[in-house]
């Protein structure tokens, strides 16, 4: 039986760039290492969960584990929390949230990141004056910054069950059913929360949205007058003012254990709680790589790691987030460079210790984040598969229209991991 190693590259797949002589990052990018693996396997274009979906991480993830989204996916606010430690009941609502930048009348959105130079510490010590400061008519909460400006609500009700059959307050996602889908086109206000369509007379979503709105509201003027947020102003950035939340969940999705489901024992290597929240709920182990101070140094470690805890596991799946940032600020040559380092300091580390005879490697991403729209998108995504019995099918660069030739064809994400299952008996 060989060792599977799935990594995602994540927020890989693009668009050709004016900027890149209409070429993607990936195409126009210094990867001789992973050049290597599509010269010496096969290739082909995935749909991360199917066509003609836009995912968001969450899902994608659910998706390429083998998972049926629509089967399991409860809300990406459930993932998130459990992934923190916080408990969830059934009933209790549960978000995804960033703290944004708004003007004085706490409408307008100036930045939905804060400029993406919010610190850790800055975050949790406004999620800590939002805890003790903000006090809700009917309800209790929980708010939890995790990185950066990413945070986590959880609502509960003193009495009564939630739904989380209402929209969300950022502009950028939209509810279509159980998944939140991002837009390319979106105006700039903090929304109001409401009942879903068909859910307008219900009265648990009309408690659920009048209470999101609330917090909405409250935490507002609490972050308004931080003294994070002052000091913040006084250095000429932008202040962390609002909350912006999304994808609401009511509960945790039951899934059935990896193992069973494939007769391997999958370890993993993940950054963000929402892909903690997964591995945990299906049974993987997740490794602490530890913190770096530098891509270069995240990636080295990261391979080193992986080589060592390969000898222990049947499979590793490998999140790497590097190349999703600057495509939602729309820097195609940042992201080309990203995508760089990770061949310079993570592929060239590992490959060399690896035996093909013993090893199916797959290379792929969750979903596309083209720069020229600055947010997912509905696009295919690379492939490539390496190892043993793998034939090489011509393909020799790795990037979206070269894996387009491959002998791969277009596949699903439901139906990758079984696919390398196979290839690795």
């Amino acid at each position: 039986m060989k060792k599977i190693l799935y990594i995602i590259l994540d927020g890989l797949g693009d668009l050709p760039s004016p900027y890149l002589k209409e070429a993607t990052p990936l195409e126009t990018a210094f990867t001789p290492f992973m050049d290597r693996l599509a010269k010496e396997g096969k290739c082909g274009l995935l749909y991360p969960v199917g066509e003609p979906i836009s995912p968001e991480s969450d899902v994608a993830v659910i998706s390429l584990l083998g998972y049926e989204a629509k089967k399991y996916y409860t809300g990406r606010g459930p993932l998130e929390a459990f992934a923190e430690g916080i408990k969830i009941e059934d009933g209790d609502l549960a978000f995804r949230g960033n703290f944004a930048t708004c003007d004085k009348d706490g409408k307008r959105i100036i930045d939905r990141r804060v400029g993406r130079n919010l610190t850790t510490e800055e975050a949790k010590l406004l999620a800590e004056e939002i805890n003790q400061k903000v006090k809700l008519d009917e309800a209790d909460f929980i708010f939890k910054s995790t990185i950066g400006h990413r945070a986590i609500l959880v609502i509960k009700h003193k009495g009564k069950k939630l739904s989380s059959w209402i929209t969300n307050t950022d502009p950028a996602y939209k509810r279509e059913g159980l998944f939140s889908v991002a837009k390319e086109d979106f105006d700039y206000v903090v929304q109001e929360c409401k009942p879903m369509e068909g859910f307008q007379n219900d009265e648990s979503a009309k408690i659920s949205s009048k209470l999101v709105n609330e917090f909405t509201v409250k935490s507002f003027k609490v972050l308004n007058q931080s003294p994070v947020n002052s000091k913040r102003v006084k250095e000429n950035k932008l202040p962390g003012n609002v909350i912006l939340l999304r994808d609401a969940g009511s509960s945790l999705p039951k899934f059935e254990p990896l193992k069973e489901r494939t007769q391997r024992n999958f370890a993993c290597f993940v950054q963000m709680p929402v892909e903690k929240g997964i591995a945990l709920l299906t049974g993987m182990e997740v490794i602490d790589v530890g913190l770096s101070t530098s891509m270069e140094e995240e990636y080295q470690k990261w391979a080193s790691v992986a080589l060592e805890s390969i000898k222990k596991y049947d499979g590793l799946y490998i999140h790497i987030k590097g190349p999703d940032e600057p495509g939602h600020d729309g820097n195609p040559l940042r992201k080309r460079e990203v995508i760089e380092l990770i061949d310079k300091h993570f592929f060239s580390k590992l490959l060399p210790s690896l035996k093909k005879e013993e090893t199916i490697l797959c290379v792929t991403a969750d979903h596309s984040t083209p720069c020229i729209l600055k947010s997912h998108s509905p696009d295919p995504v690379p492939l490539l598969i390496w190892g043993q019995g793998v034939e090489p099918d011509g393909v020799k660069f790795f990037g979206e229209r070269f894996c387009k030739e491959g002998s791969l064809g277009i596949l699903k994400g439901p139906d990758l991991l079984p696919f390398l299952v196979k290839l690795s008996k």
